[in-house]
């Protein structure tokens, strides 16, 4: 098989092998299983085309070299912040993100500064945070979130301080 074609499907491919075998040792649960990966699918479908046109104008908006000069590999603390700002932005399914990120790498922004970005928004919403006051006080919500940033932000530019040290060697 063609390697490209495998390095760009493989992973599809195998969770489709993966949903088939679910399906086949918990026959029971088949309709339940059908009927989420279906609702999921869609919302997928519905959602999805409007987060591509986003990213594509953001592409155009936004200059390579402003990416770069905020969210490039020199930018250090700031750019995490910044990161950390963007990240915390989006409301909505993770997987939204993803092409956003893509984009971001493309015009220049650092690993350390998308690790950042993703951590964010998997744990940092403005709209929860507000939800999150509201249920358990504004001193839970500030600790967790000073927390969360400071791991987010240790946590990305250890990740690519890693990824560089194995690309050396």
């Amino acid at each position: 098989m063609n390697k490209r074609l495998m390095k760009n499907y493989g992973i599809a491919l195998v969770m489709v092998l993966i949903f088939i075998a679910v399906l086949f040792y918990f026959p029971q649960s088949t309709s339940t299983i059908v009927r989420y990966s279906a609702d999921y699918f869609i919302e997928m479908l519905l959602i999805f085309p409007a987060v591509m046109v986003l990213v594509e104008l953001f592409s155009v908006w936004t200059s390579k070299e402003t990416v770069t000069r905020y969210l490039g590999k020199q930018s250090g603390i700031k750019g995490a912040l910044i990161s950390v700002f963007l990240g915390s932005l989006p409301t909505g399914p993770l997987y939204i993100v993803f092409p956003v990120a893509a984009s971001l790498i493309k015009k220049g922004a650092s690993i350390s500064n998308i690790i950042v970005f993703l951590g964010a928004c998997a744990c940092l919403k403005i709209s929860q945070g507000l939800v999150e006051i509201q249920f358990l006080g504004l001193e839970f919500m500030a600790l967790r979130w000073a927390l969360t940033i400071a791991l987010v932000i240790a946590m990305g530019f250890s990740i690519e301080k890693l990824l560089t040290h194995k690309c050396t060697k």
